[in-house]
């Protein structure tokens, strides 16, 4: 799983490091595209596919459905991680992402995220709301299941 929080800078080539615990997990091939929320979303080949099958087989007579599938795939580009662990942001993501040279990784399970670090600052404020985040995940339930119980 991807997990954890790294702070790299993108060169001025738009090369940018990726961590050595993520580079393991993403193998040879990998994807990246835009995220919901202002970031960059890396997931190695075997979960892009997953996402790919799952966007495909939406109805495209759905308007959501093909908004969805612009976002994701009219803005996903393969990337390699060269010798050396870096990988090279396309230039449109990078204009997307407008970061000033410092980007966050943020593990998110089954891929990462890139945020520029200001924008990783705003979310870390939310994350951080003790109030609002007792009325936000309250509806989840993250208690042990009885089937996972000794």
């Amino acid at each position: 799983m991807f997990l954890g929080q790294y702070r790299y800078n993108v060169d001025d080539k738009g090369r940018l490091m990726i961590p050595a615990r993520f580079r393991q997990q993403l193998g040879e091939n990998a994807y990246i595209t835009l995220g919901f929320d202002r970031c960059l979303m890396l997931m190695n080949e075997a979960y892009f596919r997953q996402v790919y099958e799952r966007i495909n087989a939406m109805s495209l007579s759905d308007p959501t459905a093909r908004l969805l599938r612009r976002l994701i795939l009219a803005n996903a580009y393969p990337v390699e991680v060269d010798k050396i662990g870096r990988i090279l942001l396309p230039q449109p993501l990078r204009d997307f992402l407008n970061a000033d040279g410092e980007v966050i990784l943020v593990g998110q399970g089954d891929y990462f995220e890139i945020w520029a670090s200001k924008d990783w600052e705003e979310q870390q404020r939310l994350l951080l709301d003790t109030e609002a985040n007792q009325k936000r995940f309250a509806t989840l339930d993250l208690s042990s299941h009885p089937e996972t119980q000794p």
